[in-house]
């Protein structure tokens, strides 16, 4: 019996796959940053990291473009509450 053949992948789920790996890297970027031993070593992690997180924004920009990073805006009574709730 031959394998089934997969479901080829939207363009959304391609760029939120690129979205993920992304954010990896910046992770990783930040924890090698912290690890560094030397300043030109944790100068360039942290350059890494922050190249990293550009690339990471225009990913979400892009996504918001076209619409499939929706957002919801808070509305008063929201933001109220999670302000007191992070306040104690």
């Amino acid at each position: 019996m031959p394998a089934p053949i997969p479901k080829a992948m939207t363009d959304k789920e391609y760029v939120e796959d690129v979205l993920l790996t992304a954010k990896t890297l910046s992770a990783m970027y930040h924890y090698a940053t912290q690890e560094s031993s030397t300043e030109g070593l944790h100068n360039q992690f942290k350059c890494n990291m922050n190249d990293s997180l550009a690339m990471q924004h225009r990913i979400f920009a892009s996504m918001q473009q076209n619409g499939w990073y929706p957002q919801q805006m808070a509305d008063q009574q929201q933001i109220s509450q999670v302000r007191s709730k992070y306040s104690q």
